[in-house]
């Protein structure tokens, strides 16, 4: 609901007014969970028991790797399936260009609010399970840096793919536990691979390598 609302008046800008915009709403959203400690708890955030759904509890490591597994093989099959369908033909086309989408008759405003209220969906599905599963949450698990993580995921696995998505989200996640051989040069490595995937892989991991496998098929 609150990504319905909030979309109408920002997904009207374009460009760094919108970047802009979208950052404004994040730190205003962090700011009331910092300061209404009535509903939210303030910085120290919220205790929150087990998921429980009728008779079912979720409880233990492996139960919530068997459901989140479920999740995302969900998730993935639901985006792959939007991406192929008219929907997702108008949404690469109005990606592709706004203005080219908008002469041919597609209602570019309401794909975009669509879109970022499907993508509110899933942030909040998985959000309120993380809750369930850490035992509380805090604001901090919506802080600036962390949405920089999020988006850094889906840059480095590629934009516009879904299975680049997940894979930047398993890369980003296991390389700072691999760097931890370089101890006070993890940061600098990380740091390394990140600028070297995006000056050599621009369109990210994922989409760089098909496109090279489909050349060297080619030849």
């Amino acid at each position: 609901m609150l990504a319905f609302v909030v979309a109408r008046p920002i997904l009207r800008l374009k460009g760094h007014y919108l970047a802009m915009a979208t950052l404004g709403v994040g730190i205003i959203i962090s700011i009331v969970l910092n300061t209404e400690d009535w509903l939210t708890g303030g910085p120290d955030g919220l205790s929150t028991g087990p998921f429980t759904l009728g008779p079912l509890t979720l409880d233990g490591e492996r139960t919530w790797y068997w459901v989140v597994g479920a999740l995302l093989l969900a998730a993935v099959w639901l985006s792959h399936n939007l991406v192929e369908s008219p929907v997702g033909r108008a949404l690469r086309a109005v990606h592709g260009s706004e203005v080219g989408s908008q002469v041919v008759g597609v209602d570019t405003t309401r794909y975009k609010v669509l879109v970022f209220v499907v993508s509110a969906v899933f942030a909040s599905v998985v959000g309120s399970l993380f809750a369930h599963y850490a035992g509380m949450v805090t604001p901090s698990r919506a802080g600036f840096f962390h949405s920089i993580e999020l988006v850094t995921m889906v840059v480095f696995g590629g934009m516009a793919s879904t299975f680049g998505a997940v894979i930047g989200a398993v890369a980003l996640t296991a390389l700072p536990q691999v760097l931890t051989a370089f101890d006070d040069y993890e940061a600098m490595v990380f740091g390394g691979v990140m600028m070297g995937t995006m000056i050599f892989m621009p369109k990210g991991l994922l989409p760089t390598l098909i496109a090279l496998l489909r050349r060297r098929a080619g030849s």
